[in-house]
Order: structure tokens, then sequence, then C-alpha cells
């Protein structure tokens, strides 16, 4: 979000704010005069989900008979004073549950104070359920106390957040005011915990691996450097952990993954943070195959468990995860689904790297770069298919055998010279997954890192360096393997149906703010 699309407040409400801010300053000075301002001793026992739970079925009379004395806590959203009686809704962390204050049962005292405070305040109270004439559930406050007086007003009941940016900065707001926010985010921790599951009844055990990296390896990408003050040497933010994970499977651990957090110094777009989250398994014994296939269970399974279904809606359109995923080389998709961006190849055409190399340039690609400009056939077709087919790839499709000069960690087939047991995964035209069989030849890794360092020297940044050890690790000996890496962050957004990176992130990175 850049900061053309922030609107800021116009400067009658600013005065407002501050006005109503000054208000509120005046009340907490009050408070402290009289004692404990923000006091500490209150523990609710009950909480609005489960209350409506059990009791909304009841009828008032019926729920009268029961007597159920609750304790509970949270911030005040709505209030209405009507006379010697009041009411408030309160928001706790699972939903809304409204209070009864009046005269009788609170207090005359109490009830005044109560008329003082202000939407925003966290309050608590004890008191007996009940359900209003109305059929609402209910609580007739008898203790009433203020916990947190609120400085800040929050924002306009109807209309919440309306600026994106905002809503990003501060999110402990959006949270706030926003229940489709707080479903989102509660969905993301149903699905963490439900990718944790399925991964430990699998066999494989979490581990944690290194943030700070001598060397960025693991993918092609363009790292944040940093320096190490005490050992005086520079040292890069991880942009992948899977060097890492593969030396535990040399080690002997036969199945690990990490729920990790990469870093990326690259561009910002809805799909794309500097920082996200990923999930990273290994898995001794197994292929590219047997990857997909368990890739495939475990995306439909992390969407039953946490949206309760396989059928899904994205964005309006609908999104069926329970359907088996289908699988293409990256000429097949070309021809497949180029022809929905008006573009049909001939077999003898996605063999002509010249014809190639002008399609990508008439298509806009930069085709003298240090990416291109030297790209053989396999690297070229590639491009074409993320120009021309990769966005009409809403079904879930793995495309498969990548060329080697593009995949430096995959094994290569022993069937087809050139190609690699590569796949990767993608949903709504958004790459998901990328897994292969890994290269457990340590000198055939040796020379692809060679020629990953003189494409650096030559200009590519994304190109990965040597790195000395992890040759020294795949020396001892790397079983047949399996790896693939998912985005995290990118699966959200597809289970929680939202349409920005940002919406599943709770603080994602923004420009810094102008105060």
């Amino acid at each position: 979000m850049t900061d053309q699309n922030h609107t800021p407040l116009p400067a009658t409400e600013h005065l407002d704010e501050n006005h109503i801010m000054a208000e509120r300053r005046e009340k907490l000075t009050q408070l402290r005069a009289k004692g404990v301002a923000f006091p500490n001793d209150f523990v609710p026992e009950h909480f609005a989900q489960d209350l409506h739970a059990n009791y909304n079925a009841l009828s008032k009379e019926e729920l009268g008979q029961k007597n159920i004395q609750v304790k509970m806590a949270g911030r005040m959203m709505l209030k209405r004073i009507m006379g010697k009686a009041s009411f408030a809704t309160i928001q706790d962390t699972t939903g809304q549950i409204q209070f009864y204050i009046n005269d009788d049962a609170t207090g005359v005292e109490t009830h005044s104070d109560f008329k003082h405070w202000d939407m925003g305040d966290i309050i608590a109270g004890e008191g007996v359920l009940f359900k209003t004439n109305r059929g609402e559930l209910s609580v007739q406050v008898k203790t009433l106390r203020l916990l947190t007086k609120s400085i800040r007003p929050l924002p306009d009941k109807f209309h919440g957040l309306q600026d994106h940016e905002t809503k990003y900065r501060q999110r402990y707001v959006d949270l706030i005011v926003s229940g489709e926010t707080r479903h989102t985010f509660v969905t993301r921790s149903k699905a963490m915990t439900a990718i944790r599951h399925h991964m430990q009844d699998a066999g494989f055990m979490e581990v944690e691996t290194p943030m700070l990296h001598v060397i960025p390896g693991g993918a092609a990408a363009k790292p944040f450097i940093t320096h190490h003050n005490a050992l005086d040497m520079e040292m890069y933010l991880r942009i992948a952990p899977e060097l890492y994970l593969k030396r535990l499977v040399v080690g002997g651990f036969d199945r690990v993954f990490e729920i990790n957090r990469n870093f990326r110094n690259e561009g910002v777009s809805p799909r794309h943070n500097p920082e996200f989250t990923m999930m990273e398994f290994y898995a001794a014994y197994t292929d590219y195959q047997w990857l997909m296939t368990f890739t495939e269970n475990l995306i439909r399974d992390v969407a039953i468990k946490a949206h309760g279904t396989a059928a899904l809606t994205y964005q309006g359109r609908a999104l069926n995860l329970s359907e088996p995923f289908d699988r293409h080389t990256i000429c097949e998709a070309i021809q497949k689904y180029g022809p929905l961006s008006g573009k049909n190849y001939s077999d003898e055409q996605l063999t002509d790297r010249d014809y190639i190399r002008q399609e990508l340039k008439a298509a806009g690609e930069h085709i003298d770069g240090p990416t291109l400009k030297n790209a053989g056939l396999g690297a070229l077709q590639l491009a074409l298919f993320e120009a021309c087919a990769e966005e009409h790839l809403w079904h879930p499709t793995y495309i498969i055998d990548y060329p080697i000069e593009v995949s430096p960690l995959a094994r290569e087939s022993d069937d087809r010279p050139g190609i690699t047991e590569r796949f990767e995964l993608f949903i709504t035209g958004r790459e998901i997954a990328n897994g292969f069989s890994e290269l457990n030849d340590a000198e055939d890794q040796a020379a692809r890192f060679q020629k990953q360092v003189a494409q650096k020297e030559a200009g590519d940044e994304e190109a990965m360096f040597y790195d000395h050890d992890f040759i020294r690790a795949l020396e001892y000996g790397l079983p047949p393997t399996g790896g693939c890496g998912i985005g995290v962050d990118r699966l959200m957004m597809l289970i929680t149906d939202s349409p920005n990176i940002r919406d599943v992130i709770l603080f994602p990175h923004l420009r810094r703010e102008e105060i």
C-alpha cells in the first residue's frame, strides 16, 4: 500500500479526536485521584460465545428459573443510557453480550459512574443471566467495575476502519472493530494447528533452524543483509530453511518440517510481503510423485479443518479443493492455457529458442537482462509459461518436470536429461508450493553451485552462493529424499477468501509512518 492510497483524516476530525482525548484524559486524572486507576485483580470466568451456545435456546422463563450467575469482562462497544437503566454491549475474545445496568440492582452510585464511561473502555461485571422482553441474552449486572480507561476513541461503529493502510498499521484497532478480521485470524490459527497435526500424524518431527545465515541459500531470492557485531561479520536474514533441513536428514532425522519466517528483499504486491511464512518439509525415501500426493492431501485436510469444507469460494468464484489436482508439464500448460491469453503455440514453436525470445520481448519481458540474456530453452519456456498461462491456473494444478537450469537443488531425471523431478503447485493463478526430488549427488550439486556463482557474477542478484558446508554434508550421504515448501500466507488467502496477502498477516510491512 503506497502513501497515495492512505487518506489522512480531515482537520476537523483530528480536532474532534483531540478534544475527545482531552476529555478522557481528564476522566483518567479523576480516576487516579480516587485510587487505583488500572486494577489488575479481576479474572473473568464466563465468555460470550459459551453463554450464547448454552442458553440462547432457552425461553425467558426457563432461563430465569436457572439463576445462572456469571462473571465477565470485555470492551464496551455500545452504550445506551435510559434514565434509571442503561445497556452496554461488551465484547470479549469470543464475541459480544449485553450488560443491563440499573439503579436497583447495580446501585445508584455505580450506575452514575457508568454514565461517564466511554465506548472502548474495558469493564467487568458480575450478575445474573437473563433475557430481555425482546429475547436478547443479557447480564443483569450487580457488580460493575472499570478496569481500563480508553484514551483514544474507536472508529465510527457503522463504518469502522475504511482506509486499508490504517487497517494494516493499526491492526489492534481493526481487530477491535471488525468481526471479519478477527474471523480471518482465528481461521488462520485453526489452519496452522491443522498443518502441525497433519505433519505429526504422518511421522514428521517439527524442528527449528537458524534465521541468521552466513550464506543465503535454498532459494533464488535477494536477501536482507545485516551485521553481527560480536563476530564482526556480514550475515543474511533467512530466505529459505531448505539447506539446513536437508542437513538434518543427512543426520538421520528422516522426516522433518519447519513452519518458518523467511525474508526476501524484493517487491511488495497483493501476493508478496518481504517477511512471510512458509512450511517446508523433507521426507527420506520419497520422490516428487509422493510429494505431490502428500501435499494435495495436506492442503485439502487443512481447508476442511479450518473452513469446514474443501469446497471453497474465492473472490466470488468456486474453488473446489476436494477434486483431484491437475498435472501438466510447462509446455502442456502453455498449449492448454495460452489461448486464454490469445496465444496458440505449436510443438515446433515451443522448441525454437529464438522464436520464444521474440514472443517474450513482445510481451514486455526484459530478454537482455541477466536472467534471460543467456537463458536456455527450458528457462525460456518457463518464462513464456509465466507470461501467458500461469494466471489462468485457477483449479489446483501441478506444473511438473522443470528444466535443470532453473532448478539448481533438484534431482535430474534418470530418463530425460536436462529435466528435473520438480513441481510447482498453482491455485487461482498463484504459486502455492514448490517441491522436488532432492539432489543428493554432492559432485553434481557442487557443479550446479558453480554455475549459480557464474550467474551471480554476471549480474543475477537472485542466483545462489556456493555453500561449502552443505556440500560437505552431502558428501556424508543424503538418502533419496523429497522436499517441499508451501507458502502459508498464500494458502491462508485461499482459505479465508482474502484478496491481499496483507489481509492474512497480522502486522504487514508498510512505509514508515509520518507522525
